[in-house]
């Protein structure tokens, strides 16, 4: 068990009206929990330690330049092969538009795998 937000949810940020970490808050301030509401459709990319050659940042224009682009950095001081650094999400509003800039933005970063 991880009683912390998970991975999986990050993209909640992005695409909902409140995010995974706000339902958290929510949760142990015993505050209302609304039914959730998904406005976009949104397709996650793990940005791993990998993507820092030689300890530089990796450009980012590319895929910011994509309609939908959400860079998120975790703040982490150094990047080790593997070690997640953040994420970059991309939303649309349809689940294929998402696919397709997240396939975009794959090629942008040279990544490896998704």
């Amino acid at each position: 068990m991880a009683p912390r937000p998970h991975n999986s949810g990050h993209c909640t940020i992005d695409a909902c009206d409140a995010s995974q970490f706000e339902w958290q808050v929510r949760t142990l301030a015993g505050l209302p929990l609304p039914a959730p509401r998904v406005h976009s459709h949104a397709v996650m990319l793990n940005l791993l330690g990998d993507l820092w050659r030689d300890g530089v940042a990796p450009d980012w224009t590319g895929a910011l330049a994509l309609p939908g682009a959400h860079l998120h950095l975790y703040g982490k001081r150094e990047a080790r092969p593997g070690r997640k650094m953040g994420h970059l999400t991309l939303t649309a509003v349809s689940a294929d538009e998402a696919d397709a800039s997240a396939r975009d933005a794959v090629q942008r970063l040279g990544l490896a795998r998704w």
